[in-house]
């Protein structure tokens, strides 16, 4: 199998994998919504919050390292390291889960009563402690999966545990029962999510043989490594996640951030959902190319940034255009407020996606230190817009310093990327792929407002996605190989119909300079 096709192969499992579980998982956050209103969803949104923290400063740098260190044993032929790895990196995740564990214990008897009022605390304690260990621990026997390249594993996971998780929210919403039975249902699935991803990843691990230590060098790059990513990996979440609920809660209403929550969510899993499915295989694919040489990993990451363009840039025209729609179908009136966050958190997220081969670059090439600088960076930044302008200007303060730190961070992390590596973006083929998407955005337009909500988002997404295809081949986009590739999957899936397409892909091949 070449490296296209096992790219292709790794996107199929790991598209299922993230569908799967973010769309299901979108789904139910839309149940939860429209059943408790902007305030009560606040509230819960901050408990998920406080979980999802827990789970990154728990992990820190121990899921990363295991996703580089494990594709690496693996490439140089060194499998017998890997049981000691891990048993390495489960004591590791053991020791960060215990401070975490007591430190939030600690914040939450003395500050509980101002971030949860509402809750009967010594229960949302208990939650609390028992999701964080398990969400936790799934997390890295996902890294596990993922350091062999088998996103076969987590395809499987999310494919049993979503809908389950699912059936249960549906039950709940059914029973009209209150925030806190939907807070059980994720206890429930934390657990789901732990036990079945443990037993599939058990079978990926080399025999148990004799236990040989790690060698000396492994273990000082691995002990550098996790203690800088572990620091830029909780600096990054701040700067990554939705901590404007927290500051929303303390600073402005309940409500508002609610709807904040509901447009980053949405926002940031439809940024997943589309091109983030490329994103969450570079880390291996960059750890690979590194051994072949810097050049060859640049000039990955330079093409990497393009299609990341290519898939983000229609995404974020039909989230523009269709807002409103989008927000009023989905949440309700009562999310009305939410439509332009989600347009502005859309848009400016796109920079963090088009960022993710930087990150990996600079993560595969060692250079921890430099990368935790830039999220350090942008962390203090944002805390300090955030505190700043949620103020003053309550919600849409928020989703201007969400979308300025975006923006910055993702800028200055392809900035250092492209010093460190000597490459240099496509900025023509980027620029031709931006123009086509603008060009699609304005003719969807015309149909936004003039039926009703749904007939005409689908209208105006079929449109903006023949528009945008029309246009990528009209201004030359595509390579010969692009398209000979994309004629060859064609063929191969579709039998070569409908015809048109195969005559279109000749002509674009003609056009490109290909031999037809």
């Amino acid at each position: 199998m070449d490296k296209r096709d096992q790219v292709i192969r790794n996107t199929v499992f790991s598209s299922l994998g993230i569908y799967t579980e973010y769309f299901l998982g979108m789904l139910t956050s839309i149940i939860i919504a429209r059943h408790l209103g902007p305030a009560e969803f606040g509230a819960y949104s901050l408990v998920i919050w406080l979980v999802a923290t827990g789970m990154v400063l728990t992990n820190s740098g121990v899921a990363s390292a295991v996703i580089k260190f494990v594709a690496e044993l693996r490439g140089a032929g060194r499998q017998a390291q890997i049981r000691p790895l891990l048993a390495w990196a489960w004591r590791v995740q053991g020791a960060f889960l215990a401070v975490v564990l007591a430190g939030g214990t600690a914040v939450f008897v003395l500050h509980g009563q101002r971030l949860g009022p509402e809750f009967n605390h010594a229960v949302l304690l208990a939650i609390l402690l028992v999701t964080t260990a398990l969400r936790a621990s799934y997390m890295l026997n996902i890294a596990i999966a993922k350091g062999f390249e088998d996103f076969r594993v987590t395809a499987s996971v999310a494919v049993i545990v979503a809908p389950l998780n699912l059936l249960l929210i549906l039950v709940v919403w059914w029973l009209d029962g209150p925030m806190e039975w939907f807070l059980g249902t994720y206890t429930a699935s934390s657990f789901a999510f732990w036990w079945i991803s443990r037993r599939k990843v058990e079978p990926l691990l080399p025999p148990p043989g004799p236990r040989e230590p790690l060698e000396d060098d492994l273990r000082k790059r691995l002990r550098s490594y996790t203690a800088l990513v572990a620091v830029t990996v909780a600096i990054s979440f701040i700067t990554a996640s939705e901590i404007e609920v927290l500051f929303l809660t303390l600073l402005d209403s309940a409500a508002s951030a609610g709807h904040f929550k509901v447009a980053f969510q949405l926002a940031s899993g439809a940024l997943l959902l589309v091109p983030g499915v490329f994103g969450a295989l570079l880390l291996p694919m960059m750890a690979n190319a590194l051994a072949e040489g810097r050049e060859v990993a640049g000039r990955r990451m330079a093409v990497s940034t393009t299609y990341l363009c290519a898939l983000a840039a229609p995404l974020v025209a039909l989230g523009v255009v269709f807002a409103e729609a989008i927000i009023g179908l989905l949440y309700g009136e009562a999310f009305a407020p939410a439509a332009f966050a989600f347009a502005f958190c859309l848009a400016t997220g796109a920079f963090s996606t088009l960022s993710q081969a930087a990150s990996g670059y600079l993560l595969g090439s060692d250079r921890q230190r430099t990368l935790m600088f830039i999220v350090l960076g942008g962390a203090i930044v944002k805390i300090a817009l955030d505190i700043a302008l949620i103020q003053r200007f309550g919600l849409n303060g928020a989703v201007v310093a969400y979308g300025a730190t975006s923006a910055l961070m993702g800028s200055v992390m392809i900035g250092v990327a492209l010093y460190c590596s000597g490459a240099r973006l496509e900025w023509g083929r980027m620029a031709r792929v931006l123009l086509a998407a603008l060009l699609a955005a304005a003719i969807a337009w015309a149909v936004r407002g003039q039926l009703a909500p749904l007939p005409g988002l689908l209208l105006g997404g079929i449109l903006l996605s023949l528009a945008y295809v029309a246009a990528t081949l009209m201004f030359g986009f595509w390579s010969a190989a692009d398209l000979q590739y994309i004629r060859v999957l064609h063929s191969r899936f579709a039998k070569g119909r409908p015809a048109f397409i195969a005559r279109l892909l000749d002509w674009a091949e003609r056009r490109a300079g290909a031999p037809a």
